[in-house]
């Protein structure tokens, strides 16, 4: 799912000027490869980065490498915000503690039977990978409360004690509770968590009603249980440090971002860490929004593309589309709202290869860091982008100031190996088809969260980051016919950015099962009431003062006698609801191409947003000084399609100042990335000092 947002390790970078009575905001990205670290001086507004590598056996010492790196003395520091892959990590190695699950006899198997459904209909020998928990480490107990939360037979404590005593002799530390129909009375559930607290006082314990009141028994279920056996590793992690940092001098909360778009602290990441799953992911879609929002773009398309995926994410009207059912493997359903963001295997370590027809294509398999692309020299000798890219001249042979230097013989031995010779290209041909076929899968996959929801690529801005986005960027934007590409002064490290500008955040719900036409205003106002109070409860607890709390409503709907429901928006007051329910209608035509105004619509559930806005720096516009056609500080031959090979101008990213405008082609280095402005474009450094590319045959 995650991976390193750069291609190298930018550790040799000038020692920032750091003011030591200044105040500093801190965010550091923990990626598969990299681990960025992005510090912003509050009095200076001045900005500096490191990347450093990551360390997958402890993330935690990474992460303190990376701010030693960075000159931060943490005493300075007034807010330090994370996104990391620790959660998302253990899913999918599946290095869980001892967990089980307990739940009402007959339900065992809710987790093995699911909803029938597989990643590919028509493969009948792919098995859907088997539940968080195993069938031997799932316990049934007599109990049973029936939809309308009436208790049809009492929970047996007896068997309840005796599966707790069992659990403790088998040395368990975290246990999921899941009884049927728990979402409508929890009182089974909480004595059952009771009496594992009394025979398991060291133990973590999840249950699925407090996790998520959620009517649907296998989504409840599984989210539950990822819950519970995240819990020990997450929590342990989270608090080594917090704790570290408090040993360092810092003394404000650590803030950790969460796969919604916002931060937690310690405190709700030990009750809810499965929220940290896709936490890096969310990163890089809430700094795209940013960079969107500051040149004036309400739509944008991320594209986020490291050493082994790209991460796609939409921002439209403003806003980034949240969905609240998505999963890390499929099969297995987590149900809290988390940020859309599609990953494919495009990365510039993704190979190229030629399958049984003799079709070229490119990922998802990938060279990643270990052995890496061939001309990393590293023992690499599978073809892949960055390979294409050097053969073309695209990239250069030194990479961050020196740190790392390509080998173009070694790039062009495997492409000639692997695609020239066996389809009878030109190693010209070859490279380009290679990268060709790797922007197509990224188009595609644009295609797939733009056009099949109703909208126009044309329409959009791409936001081009990730330590390889920018090199495919304008490419991939003129097979979509976008007209302009924004690069940020720092792809490489945009995720880190990103956890600087989200707010504390948290998402409740509570079943809500009427007609739009026959609802109870007072039952229903009483409802929201209460997750209200509840959220107020999180914020205060946080630190966040009323003045700082926003508190959004609102209900999942859908046409009566179907299962699956949109999330609209609503206020308070008179005629709320009947405007959210017209708001309703026009974004089920959007979503699925229809709308039926003379159906009843039916309230599902209730959704509340509860915000604690936080300080975000704010950079400064910086003056338009720059010049038409800088000198470049040197010109090499590159390869595009239209042109074969060119002369062509590099320029130093560092050097050019905002208002600097020039024509492609034309190639663009810096620490942590590389930009590939193609012929029949034109490029400006905007006043923020983000590289923006214009497909002028676009714009005409």
């Amino acid at each position: 799912m995650r991976r390193g947002s750069g291609k190298v390790c930018a550790t040799q970078l000038p020692d920032p000027k750091v003011d030591p009575m200044s105040t500093l905001r801190v965010a550091v990205d923990v990626g598969g490869t990299f681990t960025d670290v992005f510090v912003v001086d509050e009095d200076t507004q001045r900005s500096h980065v490191r990347k450093v590598p990551s360390t997958p056996d402890d993330p935690m010492r990474a992460v303190v490498a990376g701010v030693e790196q960075a000159n931060v003395d943490l005493s300075d520091v007034s807010l330090f915000s994370h996104g990391t892959t620790v959660a998302t990590n253990a899913l999918i190695t599946r290095r869980f503690p001892a967990a089980a699950m307990v739940t009402t006899r007959g339900f065992r198997d809710v987790l093995e039977i699911r909803d029938g459904t597989k990643n590919d209909l028509w493969d009948a020998y792919q098995d859907v990978t088997p539940p968080y928990i195993r069938r031997r480490d799932r316990f049934e107990v007599t109990e049973r409360i029936d939809f309308a939360g009436n208790v049809v037979t009492p929970l047996d404590e007896d068997e309840a004690r005796q599966v707790a005593r069992l659990l403790r002799k088998r040395g368990v530390t975290t246990v999921a509770v899941c009884f049927i129909n728990s979402f409508e009375n929890p009182a089974h559930e909480d004595r059952m968590r009771a009496i594992l607290a009394e025979e398991l006082p060291d133990a973590t314990i999840s249950g699925s009603a407090a996790i998520l009141p959620e009517i649907f028994e296998y989504e409840r279920f599984n989210t539950t249980v990822a819950n519970a056996v995240l819990a020990p590793l997450v929590s342990g992690y989270v608090d080594r440090l917090a704790d570290r940092l408090r040993e360092g001098g810092y003394e404000g909360d650590l803030l950790l971002l969460h796969s919604g778009g916002g931060s937690m602290t310690p405190r709700l990441v030990s009750q809810y860490p499965v929220r940290l799953a896709a936490s890096g992911i969310a990163a890089g879609a809430i700094a795209c929004r940013h960079i969107a929002d500051q040149c004036g773009y309400e739509n944008a398309i991320g594209l986020d593309m490291g050493g082994t995926s790209t991460d796609i994410c939409v921002v439209h009207g403003g806003e980034l589309r949240v969905t609240k059912e998505w999963e890390v493997e499929y099969g297995h359903p987590i149900m809290f709202p988390s940020i859309e963001v599609l990953t494919i295997g495009a990365g510039g370590g993704s190979l190229a290869w030629i399958d049984e027809a003799g079709s070229l294509r490119n990922g998802p398999q990938s060279a990643g860091a270990d052995p890496g692309p061939a001309c990393y020299d590293t023992g690499g000798t599978q073809a892949t982008n960055t390979d294409a890219n050097i053969a073309l001249g695209r990239l250069g042979t030194s990479l961050a100031g020196g740190a790392k230097t390509l080998r173009p013989e070694l790039a062009t031995e495997a492409l000639t190996r692997e695609v020239a010779r066996p389809l009878g290209m030109s190693l010209e041909e070859s490279a380009g088809a290679v990268l060709k076929v790797a922007n197509a899968n990224m188009s595609d996959a644009v295609r797939l969260v733009s056009i099949r929801r109703g909208l126009d690529p044309r329409d959009f801005a791409l936001v081009a980051f990730g330590g390889a986005g920018a090199l495919h960027g304008a490419e991939v934007a003129k097979e979509l016919s976008i007209p302009t590409v924004v690069v940020p002064p720092s792809p490489g490290v945009t995720s880190a950015l990103g956890c600087l500008l989200v707010d504390i955040r948290h998402d409740l719900s509570t079943m809500f099962s009427h007609r739009s036409d026959d609802v109870d205003h007072d039952e229903l106002d009483e409802a929201f009431t209460a997750l209200e109070a509840e959220a107020s409860e999180r914020l205060r607890h946080e630190g966040i003062a009323p003045d700082q709390a926003v508190l959004q409503r609102s209900i999942n709907m859908r046409y009566a006698g179907q299962w699956r429901s949109l999330s609209v928006d609503v206020g308070s007051g008179t005629g709320a609801l009947e405007e959210a329910v017209s708001r309703f209608h026009e974004q089920h035509e959007r979503e699925f191409a229809f709308r039926r105004d003379d159906a009843p619509v039916e309230l599902y559930q209730l959704g509340l947003r509860a915000i604690g806005t936080t300080p975000k720096p704010a950079f400064p516009a910086h003056e338009r000084t720059g010049t038409a056609d800088p000198e470049p500080t040197s010109r090499r031959q590159v390869w595009f399609e239209e042109t074969g090979w060119v002369d062509t101008p590099i320029h130093d990213r560092e050097a050019l100042l905002a208002g600097t405008t020039f024509e492609g082609p034309a190639v663009i280095e810096q620490l942590d990335s590389t930009i590939v402005v193609p012929p029949g474009t034109r490029a400006e450094v905007d006043e923020w000092l983000n590289v923006r590319i214009h497909l002028t045959d676009q714009e005409a």
